[in-house]
């Protein structure tokens, strides 16, 4: 029987625990271009006691951006910026994977100077803060097959930056109603060439990108979030254990460095998934409250899970891991600061003391 505290082998790392910090959006990329700042380093390196640190979504190309002071890793700068974070994580020992995030139809023009791009002309319902205040999402223009290849190839160019900005791998966004998957939806995505239509159609860009990233950086530097069945960002997913299923089975031979679930309300699902992936598993279980506490660990002692993700008790916890290990106690997050701002909320959470006990 695994423990979170024993290490565990995912890709070509050796992670000292299995406590992975999930990504968090918080919006301070103030640097040059929206490149990473001093303050992200240190809020990121204070956390490296993770087993793994999966960061915030990163726009892989401009037209990826979607929220305000969202960080990327298409230009020189942002590279550069990233070098400062990774290096700062690994002078703790830490491991940290990009994640690499288009955000297609969930964008506005007054954010980012571009229009946005999706599966199909189809808005998302809601609203996106913009700097005049929320604003509706705008219908996407449908990627042809010029934008698919674009697409996939800005993807391979972010994977192989990351690898120049010192990460040890990256993370492939496919959840939470974000560009790959709103290809894997049944309401954004109302296509009838090859990459819509039925399940085999729905599953083929992120396939395509998951090979590509695979090839170009290593599939062992490589893996995929999904939420299966999750509405975020007005997403409708009808048959979605037959989507999933037949992903995981066409993703397979590639062997993927790990395989990130944030599981939904769909709770007897997740066992099924775990059967027919054949590699490692990271869960971010589901909660009516959607808060994910100590008790989630039991389920990598049950087999569930290879790794549990946490998110907001990470925003609110720099030193998660000791903490778990030790029961507590644990820093609520303020979620009044959790996007935007300045150090508040963000680095100055307190560890505990180091003669504790």
């Amino acid at each position: 029987m695994s423990t979170a505290f024993d290490n565990v082998t995912v890709g070509r790392h050796t992670l000292r625990n299995r406590v992975v910090m999930a990504p968090m959006t918080r919006s301070r990329a103030h640097g040059p271009g929206a490149s990473p700042t001093e303050l992200m380093a240190t809020y990121y390196a204070q956390r490296a006691g993770a087993g793994l640190i999966v960061t915030e979504g990163v726009q892989p190309s401009a037209i990826g951006q979607g929220y305000l002071a969202t960080p990327g890793l298409h230009s020189a700068e942002q590279v550069a910026g990233w070098r400062r974070v990774t290096d700062a994580v690994h002078e703790r020992n830490g491991v940290i994977f990009a994640q690499l995030m288009h955000v297609g139809r969930i964008a506005h023009p007054d954010n980012t100077g571009l229009a946005p791009v999706g599966a199909s002309a189809v808005p998302a319902a809601g609203t996106i803060f913009t700097p005049t205040g929320p604003q509706e999402h705008p219908t996407p223009e449908p990627l042809d097959a010029e934008g698919i290849r674009t697409t996939v190839a800005d993807f391979v160019a972010a994977a192989r930056n990351a690898v120049d900005a010192g990460f040890d791998g990256v993370e492939l966004h496919g959840a939470n109603g974000y560009l790959l998957h709103q290809f894997l939806s049944t309401n954004a995505n109302r296509r009838d060439d090859g990459y819509g239509g039925d399940v085999a159609g729905r599953i083929r860009l992120v396939v395509e990108v998951a090979t590509a990233v695979a090839e170009a950086i290593g599939a062992d530097r490589v893996g995929l979030r999904i939420s299966p069945a999750n509405p975020f960002n007005d997403i409708v997913e009808d048959g979605h254990r037959e989507t999933y299923l037949a992903l995981v089975d066409a993703l397979a031979p590639l062997g993927l460095a790990y395989l990130h679930m944030a599981e939904g309300a769909d709770t007897e699902f997740t066992p099924v998934l775990r059967r027919r992936w054949s590699g490692v598993l990271i869960l971010n279980p589901y909660t009516p409250d959607g808060w994910t506490g100590p008790e989630a660990l039991k389920l990598i002692e049950g087999g569930d899970a290879d790794l549990i993700s946490y998110g907001a008790l990470f925003l609110a916890n720099p030193d998660l891991p000791r903490r778990l290990a030790e029961g507590g106690p644990f820093n609520a997050p303020d979620y009044t600061t959790a996007y935007g701002g300045d150090h508040k909320g963000y680095t100055d959470y307190p560890g505990l003391p180091d003669d504790r006990g």
